[in-house]
Formats: C-alpha cells, structure tokens, sequence
C-alpha cells in the first residue's frame, strides 16, 4: 500500500489540526459546554497550570473557538464560552468519546500485550 503524498492536501494549512487535535483545547471546550466559566473554574476541574490554561485559552480565543468577556467589576471578572464555531466540535468530540469508551478493553488489550 502507498501512500499519496498529497493525503492531507484537502486539510488545508495542519494548525487548525493540531489546535483540535491539542489536549487541553478539547477538556477546555468540554468543561465550557454547558456555558460559560471564569479562569478559576477551570484550572481546578483540568488540573494545568495557570501558565499552560493561559496560553491554551488565549490560542482558542485566536482560533474562534472561546470569546473571553472582561467585566469593568472590581475585583475583575473574566469569563470564557464557546463561540458558535467552538460549539461544532461538541458532536465530534462526544463521537471520539463514544468510541474511546467502546473500545477502551482492546486497546487496554493491546497495550499490554
């Protein structure tokens, strides 16, 4: 079998991949599904470092997957939701999770192996 070396050339530019394809980008969207949070409500349920949480949110923001919302409060308030373009990768996301779940015993099988 070979392989075309054009195989990825539907994908466009590989960054959106690997933005979705990032750790952290997808716990993120999955703790903002069911509406937006501030920075402290997220860094505990991750477990990351503020340092890492920060630079993720911030790439997302970029990517148009999170709004980030600055309230004029003291002491401030930040919070964080899924754009409506953040919110398409909810029914991916849950199909990658349904199909970790089913087939979790044979790659457990497989690892150890």
């Amino acid at each position: 079998m070979t392989l075309d070396p054009d195989l990825f050339s539907d994908c466009g530019t590989d960054r959106p991949l690997i933005r979705i394809g990032d750790k952290w980008t997808m716990k993120i969207i999955v703790c903002l599904r069911d509406g937006p949070r501030r920075f402290g409500e997220l860094i505990v349920p991750l477990r990351i470092t503020a340092k890492v949480l920060t630079e993720s949110l911030r790439a997302m923001e970029r990517d148009g997957l999170l709004t980030r919302t600055a309230y004029g409060e003291n002491p401030p308030r930040v919070e964080y939701a899924l754009t409506p373009l953040g919110r398409t990768l909810l029914e991916p996301l849950a199909a990658i999770c349904a199909w970790s779940a089913a087939h979790q015993p044979e790659v457990l099988r497989a690892r150890s192996a």
